[in-house]
């Protein structure tokens, strides 16, 4: 079948099955060391739990909820819920009993998969109280007695009960139309209460279509995808899992974001999928570490850097000194941080939220290609991408193939195509709003230049307007302070009022050493209140404004208590601030800024 048609994900999954069978696909460190399943193994998991999901009842257009960390269960789940016509519902690791009993009880789950006890003893609370779960199935469910309504079964159970069917699920799937719902995966809720997007099987399958020839230059063989970025998220799900299916490729599982380099270098991955969080985080771990190594090391790192941002900007132009002296140092620097990503990387893709020009211009020159994409869940999620042979790091790049967009009268993006949602699950007020006449109203506010290329100015409910009717773009002067060695976080605030603030967050690196310098202890509150230590974050707050317009300078700054994290539910699991949290804690202390 050609790759542009398959009806449906699972037949998508079955069919490369056939063509890849006893290759390696799947890999997860086991005893310390990576180790594989074939397609044709991976096949068989599927097929036992999709006859093993039919004995506990589930029917097509169940809901059945999937908690895992990314791991070959996570595609082997996802692959059997919808192999019998069910709909996959992820949900984060990350997730509070309370969070659970919304996705829960608004998508209505017959049932659930976990992975780990851990996992299982948190989603249970909610099970409970959740109306239509009757089941859980675990790797490692927990001891809970009787007194509880739902079933708790292992899954290994499930599996045995399902290896004595005879139905062949390959065939079932024939089923199910690119129209049928695939998945419903519940927005991060940066800006309240998390929403069940539908997305149906066509909306995926175009999502990789259209990447698979818009980076056809990469020549998408034997490739091998690193994922780390949760599962759970749009995201990671279509382009870290079901876009390698398209095109064969195997799949590495992360142990962590905190292994990451290890995994990389273990892996050698050829293209690798993150948020620019990652970057930024690896942005600023290789200036320090130039740093420390000092000397002829770090005379060398600038000058491989410098003279690859000319050759960026040049369109490739060195006078015949500059070639020589740059071919030098992509042996002496270039290939020694490419070798810290695996060595192989034929790209670096960002995507998730907007990325720093000034970070992608940095993994550019270092050799590094990085081509930062938008979407976003209502999409499938993927809408533009930079294209390997034309990249503008400033942009987001033009659409994907099959993939209309273009620009309202206010600014905001729209787009259409089979990409889009079905809608928002029991949510026809929401869909109404977010899709009219067809085109998807994203949210967002952009331009479109003269090649088609894409280019994301801020969200429409994120911009800040003051109180003299300026508009002010948030999301880019927090990317400019993140910039700064003293600045791990930030967030800018002043929505109607007559100038702008912020909360920082001091890099953790950076503190300790500067407490170090003036003898006192590192410890953030103690800190915070230091008069020496709030005038170094100043000096880098003024650095940032003399770069900035008026209207976009940071008046004045609070210091956050803590960093904001996913744990303390001021990030989500994808690394995006969640505003209306972090205004929860801080918004008196921010208000007192402008008294």
């Amino acid at each position: 079948m050609d790759k542009g048609t398959w009806p449906n994900l699972v037949l998508m999954f079955f069919e490369q099955v056939e063509r890849y069978g006893d290759r390696p696909f799947l890999w997860m460190k086991r005893g310390g060391t990576y180790a594989p399943l074939t397609w044709r193994d991976t096949a068989a998991r599927v097929s036992a739990l999709a006859h093993g999901l039919k004995t506990l009842g589930v029917a097509p257009g169940d809901r059945v909820v999937l908690v895992s960390e990314n791991r070959p269960l996570w595609l082997v789940a996802d692959m059997a819920i919808m192999a019998v016509g069910a709909i996959t519902v992820p949900a984060y690791v990350t997730n509070t009993p309370e969070d659970h009993l919304h996705v829960l009880s608004d998508s209505g789950a017959k049932g659930a998969i976990v992975s780990t006890r851990r996992l299982a003893e948190r989603l249970l609370p909610a099970a409970d109280q959740a109306d239509g779960m009757e089941f859980i199935a675990g790797l490692d469910p927990p001891d809970i007695g009787h007194d509880r309504r739902v079933k708790v079964l292992h899954l290994d159970d499930v599996l045995e009960r399902g290896r004595t069917g005879s139905e062949n699920i390959a065939e079932l799937a024939r089923r199910w139309k690119r129209s049928d719902t695939a998945c419903i995966i519940y927005t991060s809720g940066t800006g309240g209460a998390p929403k069940g997007v539908m997305l149906h099987h066509g909306a995926i399958l175009h999502n990789c279509a259209g990447a698979r020839e818009a980076f056809k230059e990469l020549d998408l063989a034997d490739d091998v995808f690193l994922s780390f970025l949760p599962l759970s998220h749009a995201y990671e799900h279509t382009a870290g899992q079901f876009f390698p299916i398209s095109i064969g490729a195997q799949i590495y599982y992360a142990e962590g974001v905190e292994t990451l380099a290890t995994n990389m270098r273990e892996a050698r991955p050829t293209i690798m999928t993150a948020v620019p969080r990652l970057y930024e985080t690896m942005h600023g771990r290789i200036l320090r570490g130039v740093h420390k190594a000092g000397g002829v090391k770090e005379k060398l790192f600038r000058k491989a850097l410098e003279l690859g941002t000319r050759r960026y900007q040049r369109a490739g132009v060195l006078s015949p000194g500059q070639r020589l002296i740059d071919a030098v140092l992509d042996k002496l620097v270039r290939d020694k941080v490419r070798a810290g990503f695996g060595g192989r990387l034929k790209a670096l893709v960002s995507g998730g939220a907007p990325l720093n020009a000034d970070i992608g211009l940095f993994f550019t020159a270092l050799g590094l290609r990085i081509l930062q994409g938008y979407g976003q869940t209502e999409a499938a999620p993927v809408i533009t991408a930079n294209r390997p042979n034309k990249v503008k790091i400033h942009t987001v790049g033009p659409p994907l193939p099959g993939v209309q967009v273009k620009i309202a009268a206010d600014g905001e993006i729209l787009v259409r195509g089979e990409l889009v949602m079905q809608g928002y699950w029991r949510n026809p007020e929401a869909t109404a709003e977010a899709i009219r006449d067809g085109w998807l109203h994203t949210g967002d506010v952009g331009v479109i230049d003269s090649d088609g290329y894409l280019t994301i100015t801020d969200r429409k409910k994120d911009i800040i307007v003051g109180s003299g009717g300026d508009n002010v773009s948030p999301q880019r002067i927090e990317g400019m302070l993140t910039l700064e060695p003293e600045i791990a976080q930030a967030m800018v605030y002043g929505d109607r009022r007559p100038h702008l603030v912020g909360l920082l967050v001091p890099d953790t690196a950076w503190m300790k050493t500067w407490a170090k310098d003036h003898k006192k202890p590192a410890e953030l509150p103690v800190l915070a209140g230091d008069k020496d230590f709030r005038r170094a974050l100043d000096a880098a707050v003024k650095r940032v404004n003399g770069r900035l317009s008026k209207i976009e300078r940071v008046r004045r700054f609070a210091v956050a208590d803590a960093p904001f994290t996913i744990e303390n539910a001021q990030m989500t699991p994808t690394l995006k601030i969640r505003r209306h949290k972090i205004k929860d804690v801080y918004g008196d202390r921010l208000e007192a800024l402008y008294r």
